[in-house]
């Protein structure tokens, strides 16, 4: 514990000395923990910064209904920068019964028109002079981009967590999803060629230059952290109990994990499952769970309080995942600092959450799964050494380590663009 406080004592004084180069800023803060040294290192970058004042646009704030991981990694970042001093104002869509105006932990919020309308009308108030008069611009591309290039003068930082690509034809009619494809793919990318972009995973920066060809040195990786409630203080359940966390939309393909818990129930007949989240696609699972007879063991509670999601993840033998799409995957990394390993499809974002035969399993197929899963649950020290592997990888990641990562991309826009005039 000395040498952990120690070395958070170090990288705050890195932080707080200025001018240092990008390695060295890397490797201060892995030995920031979240707390009051990665808070002082903040302050520090900011005082030494030119940013005073930003204007951050997104498609949806916290309080929204479909809220989800984009919208809490805006939260943990903004809600430190402006604990650091950063005048921080986002703008966004409307909440059905919210206020229009709203000051959340520091920083604030302003509902200007529904949600498709957004984007239309935060372009007309960046041409207009009513956003984006500060320091810089924060785009937060979440599937649409609000081209912030064609309005915005500011230096500007994008976040994008990772490609949509196959994401369109899930969610849209074939034609507009040829649009969304087109203008995700083809049309935004030449306009951001001067933009930092910050994502939170490597494998889904390698998308971004690949896919979207972004040069690699304009992308930067920033992980999510981990709220320090998620600890492994717990007794896991008698028998097998599989949770799975996520918002109940398509890309998440909980029918295939439906599917496959009913396969691995079938082996394992004292095993139960908890998928928790709401959204849209509730109805269909609903009827599937029904039709498959697993509405003893299969349970959909929607969204659950914080005290009882952890204890959860505590109680899980393993948190499961067959996302078709993520920047990163931060139900894993939750559930892992609880203690509890991972079985999730190899794709962009889970290939760094998870370290596969470490800190989880990860599969390429359903097939995979249903047998990953089984040998998790037949081999208790397979469990044992998952679990300790994820609570030390969990270790490495903190919020307060994110908000420093992701100033430090837009300190340096704002210095570069200052330097340029």
């Amino acid at each position: 514990m000395a040498e952990r406080i120690s070395a958070r004592k170090v990288g705050a004084d890195v932080f707080a000395s200025g001018a240092i180069d990008p390695v060295s800023r890397l490797e201060a803060l892995d030995a920031l923990g979240d707390d009051a040294a990665s808070a002082k290192a903040l302050a520090s970058m900011v005082a030494a910064s030119d940013v005073r004042r930003v204007d951050v646009v997104a498609w949806r704030d916290l309080d929204d209904p479909e809220a989800g991981g984009s919208e809490l990694h805006a939260h943990e970042v903004l809600s430190r920068w402006a604990a650091a001093g950063v005048d921080v104002r986002v703008w966004t869509s409307r909440v059905d019964g919210a206020p229009r105006e709203i000051r959340r932990d520091g920083y604030r919020v302003t509902r200007r028109a529904g949600r498709y309308a957004v984007f239309a009308r935060t372009a007309f108030g960046g041409f207009s002079g009513q956003i984006g008069t500060g320091d810089a611009v924060v785009e937060i591309w979440n599937g649409m981009p609000f081209l912030t290039p064609l309005w915005s003068r500011r230096p500007r930082v994008v976040f994008l967590h990772h490609v949509h690509a196959e994401m369109w034809q899930m969610v849209l009619s074939r034609r507009l999803a040829g649009v969304g494809n087109a203008l995700e793919q083809r049309v935004a990318p030449p306009l951001y060629r001067s933009t930092s972009i910050v994502t939170l995973s490597e494998s889904s920066k390698a998308e971004m230059v690949d896919r979207l060809r972004f040069s690699s040195g304009q992308v930067r990786v920033a992980p999510p952290g981990i709220d320090q409630r998620f600890t492994p203080f717990g007794t896991k359940e008698p028998t097998p109990l599989i949770v799975a966390v996520g918002r109940l939309v398509p890309v998440k393909r909980f029918d295939l994990l439906v599917d496959a818990l009913v396969r691995i129930r079938s082996e394992h007949p004292t095993m139960r499952a908890v998928i928790v989240g709401e959204g849209y696609e509730r109805i269909a699972l609903e009827e599937q769970i029904r039709a498959a007879g697993a509405e003893e063991w299969l349970s959909l509670p929607g969204r659950l309080e914080d005290a009882a999601l952890v204890d959860l993840y505590r109680r899980a033998w393993m948190v499961a995942s067959t996302s078709l799409r993520e920047g990163w995957g931060m139900t894993l990394t939750e559930a892992a600092a609880c203690g509890t390993p991972a079985v999730a499809t190899r794709i962009a974002g889970h290939s760094d959450a998870v370290d596969d035969g470490v800190s989880g399993l990860l599969v390429d197929s359903m097939d995979e799964l249903v047998g990953a899963a089984g040998r998790l649950i037949d081999d208790a020290m397979l469990r044992r050494r998952l679990s300790l592997g994820a609570t030390r990888q969990a270790e490495r990641f903190t919020w307060g380590a994110t908000a420093a990562l992701t100033f430090d991309a837009l300190s340096d826009a704002v210095g570069r663009s200052r330097h340029r005039r």
